[in-house]
C-alpha cells in the first residue's frame, strides 16, 4: 500500500508569519506534526510519502503514485483542503480525511471517501483494520479520548527539517478553561493528558541531532493545564536534560495569564529554556471576560501581569478579539490603547468568530446570527456583530491600522527591549546561534527591510536606538523589525479586504477612533531599570 500524506496550504495570516520567510530563508514556521504522527501509526510495511503544500506543490504525478491520499486540516485550511480533495477525485484516488477540521463539519465535505474523526489513535487502528479486510466504512469516530502517553514519535524522516524555521512537539491536549468561543474542550476535553518526559525527551533528541532550529515549539493547548504534573515530572526533565546536552534551541508555547502567580513555575519554566509565550489576552474588559468564561484572566492588571513576564526573561505574544456582544465602538479605543500599552510588539487583533463544536456557535446559531460560507479569514466574522456591519469594520480596520502599522509596533518594540530581561537568573542559559549561519539573515533583512521597505525608517531608528539604550538586545532588535515588517504586510492585505467587505456594506457613518496612548522613548527609559544598567 502507498499513502501520500498531504498537508493543505495555510493562508496568509499572522500564524503563517509568511512575509519573513524569504527573509529567514525558510519554506515554513513549523513543520505538521500531525501527519507527521499519522503516518508512525500505519503499518511499517506500507511506502509513505509526505507533501506539504507550504513548502512544495501538490502534483497529479505525486497522486498518480499513491493508492490513497491522507489528509489533515484545520478551519483555516479549508480552502486548500477543497482544491486537494477535487484534484485527488479528479484523478480516481480515494481521499481519507481527518483532523479539526473535517471533525467539526465532515458533513460539509462529500468528495471525501473516509473519515478518520476525533483523535487518530483511536479512531485510524480501526479504520486500517477494515481495509485489510477488504470493507473500510465512511466514518471512523470516537467520544474517548486518546492515552497521549502511546501516541508514537512522528515521522521526521519524511520531511526535510531545514525548511522550517521552528520545530514542533505537542505535550498535553486539552484545556481546563471554558471559553465560549474555543473549540478545544470539544475537540481534546477538559482535563488534560500528558505524554511522558521520556517520550518529550526522545522527540527533542531528534531536533537536537538533526537541526538547527532556533526554537521548538509545544503545541500544547495549555501547557500549564495540570500544573502539579508539569513541576513534578516534565519541567524537572528538561532542566536536566538541557543541563546534560545545553541544545541551541529555546522553547515556544502558549499558556494562562495566570502563570504570572505562580513564581515557581516561572523559574522552572526559564530554567527549562521556555522563552517565547503565546497569551489569548482577548481584552481586559471584566464583563467581557465573563460573558465568554474567561475567567483565568479576570480580577487583574493586564498591562501589569505583561510586565512581570517581560521582566521575569518571557517573549509574550498576545492575542486579543474585538466583536463579543458587550463590545461597542469605545472598545475598539480602549484595546488600541491596551495592546499598545502592553510592550507586547508581535500582537495581533481578531474579528470575534464562533468556530463549529463551541458554545458561541451554538448560541449563534439559536439566535439565528450564524453566517453561511465563512473561511475563518482573520479579517471577517462568521456572526452577526451587536452594532452595525459598516461601523464595525470601519472600525477594525482603522484600528489595526494603530495595531500593525510600523509606527505603532516601532514604539511597542522599543518598550519591550527596555524592560525585556534577557539574562534570567538559570543555571544553563541558551547558548547564542551561530553568527555565521545567521550573516545571511542578516543580509536579507538589511535589503528587503532597511532598504524595499517603505517604513525602513523604523529598521534603522530601533537598531540606533538599541545600540544607544541596550546594545546587547541588538540581535532581538533584528528580530523585531522582521515583525515590523510582517506586521506592516499584513495590514496591506486586510486593508485591501476590508476596503472590499465595507463598499459591499450600507453607507454609515465612520466612528472616530482615537490614538491609543503609548509611551514615549524617554517615558520607557525612565521605568527602565536594565537601560540604567546598560
Amino acid at each position: 500500500m502507498k499513502i501520500l500524506l498531504v498537508y493543505p496550504k495555510m493562508p496568509s495570516s499572522f500564524w503563517t508569519m509568511n512575509h519573513t520567510l524569504k527573509i529567514l530563508g525558510k519554506a515554513a514556521w513549523y513543520p505538521p506534526l500531525g501527519l507527521l504522527t499519522v503516518a508512525s501509526m500505519l503499518p511499517k510495511t506500507w511506502h509513505t510519502r509526505l507533501i506539504d503544500l507550504n513548502v512544495q506543490p501538490l502534483s497529479d504525478q505525486d497522486i498518480g503514485w499513491a493508492d490513497q491520499i491522507f489528509i489533515s486540516a484545520m478551519n483555516v485550511q479549508e480552502a486548500s483542503a477543497r482544491s486537494i480533495i477535487r484534484q485527488c477525485s479528479d484523478l480516481g484516488k480515494p481521499v481519507v480525511a481527518g483532523g479539526s477540521l473535517f471533525t467539526l463539519q465532515s458533513e460539509h465535505f462529500p468528495g471525501v471517501d473516509h473519515f478518520i474523526l476525533n483523535e487518530a489513535e483511536i479512531t485510524l487502528p480501526p479504520y486500517l483494520s477494515d481495509l485489510e479486510q477488504g470493507s473500510p466504512g465512511k466514518f471512523y469516530r470516537s467520544n474517548d479520548f486518546a492515552h497521549v502517553s502511546e501516541t508514537p514519535l512522528p515521522r521526521w524522516d519524511l520531511i526535510a527539517l531545514d525548511h522550517y524555521q521552528y520545530g514542533i512537539i505537542q505535550y498535553s491536549r486539552g484545556c481546563p478553561y471554558h471559553c465560549d468561543f474555543c473549540d478545544v474542550p470539544t475537540l481534546y476535553g477538559n482535563r488534560p493528558r500528558m505524554k511522558s518526559p521520556e517520550q518529550i525527551i526522545a522527540e527533542l533528541d531528534v531536533f537536537r541531532s538533526n537541526s538547527t532550529v532556533p526554537s521548538i515549539l509545544f503545541a500544547d493547548d495549555n501547557l500549564i493545564g495540570n500544573r502539579k504534573v508539569l513541576k513534578q515530572d516534565l519541567l524537572p526533565a528538561l532542566i536536566k536534560w538541557r543541563r546534560q546536552h545545553v541544545p541551541i534551541f529555546s522553547f515556544s508555547t502558549q499558556v494562562s495569564i495566570n502563570l504570572v502567580d505562580d513564581v515557581e513555575m516561572m523559574d522552572l519554566m526559564l530554567e527549562a529554556g521556555f522563552r517565547h509565550l503565546f497569551i489569548g489576552i482577548e481584552t481586559d474588559n471584566e464583563d467581557t471576560l465573563k460573558l465568554t468564561g474567561k475567567s483565568q484572566n479576570m480580577r487583574r492588571n493586564i498591562l501589569d501581569s505583561i510586565s512581570i513576564l517581560h521582566r521575569k526573561g518571557f517573549i509574550v505574544v498576545g492575542g486579543y478579539i474585538v466583536g463579543f456582544d458587550t463590545d461597542t465602538l469605545e472598545t475598539f479605543h480602549t484595546q488600541a490603547d491596551l495592546i499598545q500599552n502592553s510592550g507586547i510588539m508581535l500582537a495581533t487583533l481578531n474579528m470575534l468568530k464562533a468556530p463549529p463544536g463551541t458554545p458561541l456557535f451554538e448560541r449563534m446559531q439559536s439566535e439565528g446570527r450564524l453566517i453561511p460560507g465563512f473561511s475563518f479569514h482573520e479579517a471577517e466574522s462568521n456572526i452577526t456583530l451587536n452594532m452595525p456591519s459598516k461601523l464595525f469594520y470601519q472600525a477594525f480596520q482603522q484600528t489595526i491600522q494603530k495595531v500593525y502599522s510600523p509606527e505603532y509596533s516601532f514604539e511597542r518594540a522599543k518598550q519591550w527591549l527596555a524592560e525585556f530581561n534577557h539574562l534570567p537568573a538559570v543555571e544553563t542559559d541558551i547558548p547564542a546561534l551561530n553568527t555565521l549561519e545567521y550573516i545571511p539573515v542578516l543580509g536579507r533583512a538589511i535589503y528587503f527591510i532597511g532598504m524595499k521597505w517603505s517604513g525602513r525608517r523604523y529598521f534603522w531608528r530601533l537598531l540606533w536606538w538599541t545600540v544607544r539604550h541596550r546594545p546587547r538586545l541588538l540581535d532581538w532588535a533584528l528580530v523585531s523589525t522582521i515583525f515590523m515588517y510582517q506586521l506592516e504586510n499584513l495590514l496591506n492585505e486586510y486593508s485591501q479586504l476590508l476596503e472590499e467587505k465595507i463598499a459591499e456594506l450600507p453607507d454609515q457613518k465612520a466612528p472616530p477612533v482615537s490614538t491609543p496612548q503609548s509611551r514615549t522613548r524617554e517615558q520607557a527609559d525612565i521605568s527602565s531599570p536594565y537601560i540604567q544598567n546598560e
